[in-house]
């Protein structure tokens, strides 16, 4: 595998160069704004194109070296696209709200985690024991905590990076990254301050394309770290893809 490669093209056709409205423009954003178009602020995409390319870099080489990613974006329209991008590539998400500690106060998640576990495993058993209502209250918590914790229940402490769709909607994920030092990579549209980011991506955050597009390059990066890791560890990925259907021929044959 290799670096996911796009183009030009492909950035123009997803509208990730259109910003928002001249007047709801952030001016720490100017110098990547290439000029407006009906009352729209139009992002300078020969800028985007190098950051893009060295965000999937860092998305990469933090994948080879074993660490983690944490996709975020609780807006709406991302929230099915980060959950998607995140599983692809066996990292992890947040994407229905963000909960103030997540990364800093770790040790309190963790318990709430341990307590989704629990309640998972009473389900699977069919909660036996318990009265009508205790077992609805019980799904209903399975419930809420699965919805805000699902998606980071493997992730067993701090990522080692994270993607971010909205600075401005995820600022309490960009300042408690900041306090323990993990970098950030984020996509950062017209209306909002590059602050705390430290691998900015110029372009729109709201169209649904737009996001599809980061969200599965994104994916596509953290894979091509994970083949880079297992050749370094000597495992042949050839050998891998492979022995699944060899073994069942084997089995057939006999």
């Amino acid at each position: 595998m290799a670096l996911p490669e796009f183009t030009m093209r492909q950035l123009l056709e997803a509208g990730v160069h259109y910003g928002h409205q001249t007047q709801r423009w952030n001016p720490r954003m100017g110098e990547y704004i290439y000029g407006d178009r009906n009352g729209i602020h139009i992002i300078d995409l020969t800028q985007t194109v190098p950051m893009l390319d060295q965000a999937l870099k860092v998305v990469r080489d933090t994948v080879a070296k074993g660490g983690r990613i944490l996709f975020v974006g609780t807006k709406r329209q991302a929230q099915k696209a980060i959950a998607e991008a995140a599983e692809k590539c066996a990292q992890f998400y947040m994407n229905h709200r963000w909960l103030g500690g997540t990364l800093t106060n770790w040790q309190t998640v963790s318990k709430s985690i341990q307590r989704l576990k629990q309640i998972d495993e009473l389900m699977a058993h069919g909660a036996e024991g318990l009265t009508k209502k205790e077992r609805l209250n019980l799904e209903r918590e399975q419930s809420k905590l699965q919805a805000s914790l699902g998606g980071i229940r493997e992730m067993g402490g701090t990522p080692d990076l994270i993607f971010i769709i909205d600075v401005g909607k995820e600022d309490l994920a960009i300042l408690e990254a900041q306090k323990l030092g993990i970098p950030v990579v984020a996509v950062v549209d017209t209306n909002c301050s590059p602050k705390g980011v430290d691998y900015m991506i110029p372009g729109n955050d709201d169209a649904a394309r737009a996001i599809a597009l980061y969200c599965d390059l994104i994916a596509r990066a953290a894979l091509d770290g994970m083949s880079a890791q297992l050749g370094a560890a000597g495992v042949d990925l050839g050998a891998l893809e492979t022995a699944p259907e060899e073994e069942a021929v084997a089995e057939a044959d006999a």
